[in-house]
């Protein structure tokens, strides 16, 4: 299999399809495409790897079959290994995973705009709309509910490392870099997150990566 992940430092969306492709145990292959600068849009029309997505990463190539968008990878890849090594297996808790994960996908526009993924960045002070913050509010929740009903298991939201820790390990970069505050229980879980050794992988290549997008490297607007 082949991955096509964007930068590492910035694309929200490879990292889930990377640790996605972590996950199923697979072996595959990364090829990096790096996102924006002056000849973005040449060299989206002109890398047949990115064209069945419009150029949007992450893309995995598995022989002639190909999937973009990173929920779908989770589901293929779920489909090639079992679904118990992406879902949780009680009904009630792989309910509310697929929710939490659909909603993720879906939602939290104001919290994406104004704190884009940056890994290496630590933003003091940073202030946020009231939109963003009831996206927080919303996701602490989530993460509060999943923890007390099926977390029991292990440190993660159902206990286990499963599809939603994919989904929302940005979430987890972005309170890092943006200082967002968050109550005891969820710092215990970001850490479980941030310390996976897969997350620690990431975040390493991360702040290797040589290259900055200006975009994405500005001060979160105060409101």
């Amino acid at each position: 299999m082949k991955l096509i992940l964007g930068n590492k430092n910035y694309s929200s969306w490879s990292l889930r399809g990377w640790l996605a492709a972590k996950q199923s145990g697979l072996p595959f292959e990364e090829i990096m495409v790096p996102l924006y600068g002056d000849d973005w849009d040449e060299r989206k029309r002109d890398n047949d790897a990115i064209a069945p997505s419009s150029g949007k990463v992450p893309v995995l190539w598995d022989g002639d079959a190909v999937v973009w968008d990173s929920l779908a990878i989770i589901e293929y890849l779920a489909d090639k290994v079992g679904r118990d090594r992406f879902w949780p297996k009680g009904d009630a808790a792989r309910a509310m995973a697929r929710s939490m994960v659909a909603e993720m996908h879906s939602s939290y526009l104001a919290l994406r705009r104004e704190c884009p993924l940056n890994v290496r960045r630590r933003v003091e002070g940073a202030q946020i709309s009231e939109a963003a913050k009831a996206d927080v509010v919303r996701i602490l929740t989530l993460w509060a509910e999943a923890r007390a009903r099926f977390g029991q298991g292990g440190p993660f939201l159902f206990g286990t490392f499963c599809a939603a820790d994919i989904i929302y390990a940005p979430v987890v970069s972005r309170f890092i870099s943006y200082g967002i505050g968050v109550p005891g229980f969820a710092l215990a879980y970001m850490e479980a997150v941030w310390e996976h050794e897969w997350m620690q992988a990431w975040v390493s290549a991360a702040e290797a990566e040589d290259w900055t997008i200006e975009q994405f490297e500005t001060e979160p607007a105060r409101r």
